[in-house]
């Protein structure tokens, strides 16, 4: 579903992949539900909430955006084992919360 919303928003289609956000919350709160949720579920909610965060960021909600990308940055902060890929994340979520400081402060 992150996947499709992601064609969607790229594709100009902002309602649509808003819709089909709204529809994978409810998954995506199922699969983090559990105490240690797998690699592929956390990515899984971590791509969800990156693409609800850049929507919100390019519609000027830098407030609401930047709390998605807080939620990434504390999910992958917390990540236990490390991996590239978990620090590629991290480090995502903190230039996306940079960008939307900067955003803020203009």
């Amino acid at each position: 579903m992150a996947k499709q919303a992601d064609g969607l928003f790229k594709a100009g289609k902002g309602d649509d992949a808003a819709a089909v956000i709204q529809k994978a919350q409810p998954l995506q709160k199922r699969v983090l539900e559990v105490s240690h949720p797998t690699l592929a579920a956390a990515q899984a909610a971590s791509d969800l909430d990156d693409l609800y965060g850049r929507m919100l960021l390019s519609n000027h909600h830098y407030g609401w955006a930047q709390m998605m990308f807080q939620k990434n940055l504390s999910r992958w902060k917390h990540w236990d084992p490390q991996t590239e890929d978990t620090a590629r994340r991290f480090k995502l979520a903190e230039s996306e919360i940079a960008e939307c400081t900067k955003k803020m402060e203009q």
